[in-house]
């Protein structure tokens, strides 16, 4: 049974937070380009909260704020890049003043828990100074025998415990905390270029656009707007479903070309089974030709392989030849239920579950074609201007800037 102490303590917010990265630390002589990016991102994501310096030392990014520091470290959950986050407490370090913050730490952190809760516990300590006296397993047992005698009855458990008090012993301070949040991992968006993200308002898009931002793309977005066929509540859908991304990187741009012409012309002059993978073609032209003035170097989009009649082999084949530049499919192996699951998690399923049409339900086909083959393709195009088409449709385009609100 634990039991907290009955000595008065003091509530003391955390002061900093301690920043660990994993794929990053694997750069090379890269590596310090990637760990500035990220400080930048840090700094970007955070602006909104607080004002905050953030030193790099000895592999470890420490994130300092006057206030709002357990804000800050949930906040920094979101930066691509980071692998855990700690709300952290500094001392000096030596061993005394070690085990006194040890022990504050430990009160604050069991504020959270019922009385009745029974905790393992443990510490783990880790020494960036090498010069400091003890060892490190025998500051974890010099900070355990100091502070559990103060604390109550806690289980020891060096394997599997419920609560690890980390130390980290640093020549210029010592940093002592609990919590270690998960980060999504991955790299600084930024590092790797831009890539422009062809978005409707299903689930799959915006999770792409997310992988890609993971692995380091600063992403844009390219949305088609049929109207009248379909209304302003679904280009809104659009906007916001980008201003949910945008937790994920600095800034998000946002073209939305109109669509209609295009449509109406495939509807009038090409097979029918044919509509849904010419829609598509024209959306690779001008996603590549956007992508061109916007500085990206790929297109990205959701397609899941098979997931439907536009999403075979085949049709996937028919679509790509219209690029003009690589395009990454972050969900190719992906299952709906996998996709659905990452949307929950980044926060777009409830908005990409709104009941607003995208225009590649205009003038769906009853019977759409599955097997598609490019000469088909090339043939029904030959039938009307692709150029006009393309030129008219890029005079009409708007684009929206858009900055993280959180």
């Amino acid at each position: 049974m634990t039991t907290q102490s009955s000595t008065p303590s003091t509530t003391q917010a955390p002061e900093m937070v301690l920043i660990r990265y994993g794929e990053l630390a694997l750069k090379g002589k890269n590596r310090p380009s990637f760990e500035n990016a990220l400080v930048r991102n840090i700094r970007s994501a955070t602006k909104n909260i607080t004002k905050v310096h953030v030193e790099n030392k000895r592999g470890r990014l420490a994130v300092f704020a006057e206030e709002r520091v357990a804000e800050l470290a949930v906040r920094l959950q979101d930066v691509a890049g980071i692998k855990t986050v700690s709300p952290a407490w500094g001392c000096e370090s030596t061993k005394e003043a070690i085990a006194e913050k040890a022990l504050l730490v430990m009160r604050e952190v069991l504020r959270e828990y019922p009385v009745e809760h029974n905790l393992s516990f443990r510490v783990r300590s880790s020494r960036a100074d090498k010069s400091f006296p003890l060892l490190s397993t025998e500051l974890d047992r010099h900070v355990a025998d100091q502070i559990l005698p103060q604390l109550g009855d806690f289980r020891i458990d060096l394997k599997n415990a419920d609560l690890v008090l980390g130390i980290e012993v640093r020549p210029e301070r010592s940093y002592v905390f609990v919590k270690r949040l998960p980060g999504p991992g991955g790299l600084p968006v930024g590092t790797l270029g831009r890539g422009m993200c062809l978005i409707s308002g299903g689930i799959d898009s915006p999770v792409a656009a997310y992988l890609s931002m993971k692995r380091g793309c600063q992403v844009s977005f390219i949305t088609f707007h049929s109207y009248p066929y379909i209304g302003e509540a679904s280009k809104k859908k659009v906007l916001d479903l980008v201003r949910q991304l945008s937790r994920y990187q600095p800034t998000s741009r946002v073209f939305v070309v109109p669509f209609t012409e295009i449509q109406t012309t495939i509807r009038d002059k090409a097979p029918e089974a044919y509509r849904t993978v010419l829609y598509r073609r024209f959306m690779q032209r001008l996603a590549s030709r956007l992508a061109y003035r916007d500085k990206c170097k790929a297109l990205i989009t959701g397609e899941s392989l098979g997931q439907v009649a536009s999403q075979t082999i085949e049709n996937i084949t028919c679509i790509e030849a219209a690029a003009e530049l690589p395009v990454i499919r972050p969900l190719i192996t992906y299952d709906k239920e996998d996709a659905i699951e990452l949307a929950e998690k980044i926060g777009t399923l409830q908005l990409s579950n709104l009941p607003e049409p995208d225009c590649c339900t205009v003038f769906m086909p009853n019977r759409p074609i599955i097997h598609g083959r490019v000469e088909v393709c090339e043939a029904a195009e030959a039938e009307f201007d692709v150029q006009g088409l393309m030129d008219r449709a890029l005079e009409g385009v708007e684009r929206y800037d858009i900055e993280s609100e959180v």
